[in-house]
């Protein structure tokens, strides 16, 4: 991966969980405002020791901190990460949180956990509003997949055509993958030359596929060449845009996945390639270079296939974004059950930190792309933040129900030791996904 497309994925990231904090800390921020409760700081990550930015406004300090691990607001007389202790030990004022009736308080702390479900709705129904849907069926690839080795270790081809997972059919292509994990898959269903074939998965296959982050299989396509960049290998080989690969050095080359792997093979070295131009087989001579690759791109394989596209009116993409954002919170707790129900699924193999979610960026600026991401990155801090763990907002939420339903407030020591856990716990994640990350970088 180059420096600028790190440098992307990284401006991706930032921006992202910039909108996503800001938004879910302003989840907070409005009940507390609207129920007169003093919020002391607004901050866009944190601040320990110094600030990069800040500018006072009333009661409120609001500012940017230099730590870009989240965000938070300070909300007087609660407990909370900054353990003001002082405070805590003077009588409760009538402006603090904790002199605030329970359901307030219950209010303010589900807002944040509100603020992001509702902003993965927003952004599903505003992304089908705008760009409608469209996606590759399974049942409209006209060459069939073209698998990777793992996916040839268990008996799968170029050329099968996917009939079912588990015996159930999968309608979107890209999802295969996925619904295999989920599904704890035992077998796939393919046609091969016409001929129906059961395709067994092997115990340990899903750990491989998890470990391997491929995606199995893609969709195979002729190559046609698209456009090819000026001083190239491509270029100087006379390679033009329109050209149709057939060989390379006599080894197949006519769908783009063949041309890549062949191409591998004959680094540094000047071997024959034949293309189809306008009818007529040209062959051509190629030095490939130490890359492995030419320097030419393959023209767009949608007109080669029938996409199942979907217009949205504005009233239409609003029931549709709902049922988006409910079906994406579904697989992401299906995902996270399997961590400790499976045992395919390893937890050293499946987390990651910033490093794994800022790999799941392109690597190139989309916007569709970055929005989708946003989106399942609001829905993901949503779950994780209502978990009722000390520190996080389900903790809070967890005592307050308590205190409703008992009329009894924990002490206030006592929800200081369960903050100390909870951050405990906290940090203890954050370095173990993060180091994860370290690991694997280093040592993959």
């Amino acid at each position: 991966m180059t420096t600028q497309e790190i440098l992307v994925k990284a401006g991706q990231l930032i921006l992202s969980l910039s909108i996503l904090v800001v938004l879910h800390e302003l989840g907070h921020f409005i009940p507390a405002k609207l129920f007169k409760a003093r919020v002391e700081k607004f901050y866009l990550f944190f601040d320990p020791w110094f600030s990069l930015f800040k500018k006072k406004k009333g009661d409120t300090e609001y500012g940017i901190g230099w730590l870009p691990l989240g965000g938070y607001v300070k909300i007087s007389g609660m407990v909370d990460e900054s353990m003001d202790r002082e405070q805590m030990a003077k009588p409760p004022q009538p402006w603090e949180f904790r002199s605030k009736p329970a359901w307030q308080r219950l209010i303010i702390m589900i807002g944040g956990v509100t603020v992001n479900l509702v902003l993965g709705f927003l952004i599903y129904a505003m992304m089908l509003w705008h760009w409608g849907e469209s996606y590759l069926p399974t049942k409209n690839l006209t060459y069939g997949i073209a698998v990777d080795s793992l996916a040839q270790s268990i008996g799968l081809r170029d050329g099968d055509m996917v009939l079912s997972v588990n015996h159930e059919p999968v309608e979107n292509f890209k999802a295969i993958p996925a619904e295999i994990i989920l599904r704890e898959a035992t077998s796939i269903q393919v046609s091969r030359a016409g001929q129906p074939m059961d395709i067994k998965i092997p115990a340990g296959f899903i750990r491989e596929m998890i470990k391997r982050k491929g995606t199995l299989m893609e969709v195979r396509v002729p190559f046609t060449v698209d456009s090819v960049l000026p001083k190239s290998a491509a270029e100087k080989a006379g390679i033009r845009k329109g050209d149709k690969t057939l060989t390379v050095n006599g080894q197949p080359g006519y769908y783009f996945h063949e041309f890549k792997k062949s191409l591998q093979a004959y680094k540094n070295k000047t071997v024959p390639v034949q293309v189809l131009r306008e009818g007529d087989t040209i062959q051509l001579f190629a030095h490939v270079p130490e890359t492995g690759m030419l320097g030419m791109a393959p023209a767009n394989p949608e007109k080669d296939f029938k996409l199942a596209t979907r217009e949205y009116t504005f009233f239409e993409a609003i029931p549709a974004g709902f049922s988006k954002c409910i079906n994406t919170l579904v697989k992401y707790v299906q995902q996270l059950r399997l961590i400790f129900v499976s045992k395919e699924v390893k937890a050293n193999e499946s987390l990651g930190g910033f490093i794994s979610i800022g790999n799941l960026f392109p690597a190139h600026w989309d916007w569709i792309a970055f929005w989708e991401m946003t989106a399942l990155l609001s829905i993901i801090l949503a779950f994780m933040n209502i978990l009722p763990i000390p520190a996080l907002d389900g903790g809070h939420v967890l005592f307050l129900l308590y205190e409703i339903v008992t009329g009894r407030k924990p002490s206030e020591k006592f929800l200081e030791y369960a903050q100390i856990v909870g951050m405990i716990i906290l940090f203890g994640l954050l370095i173990y996904a993060n180091g994860l990350d370290i690991w694997r970088s280093l040592f993959k």
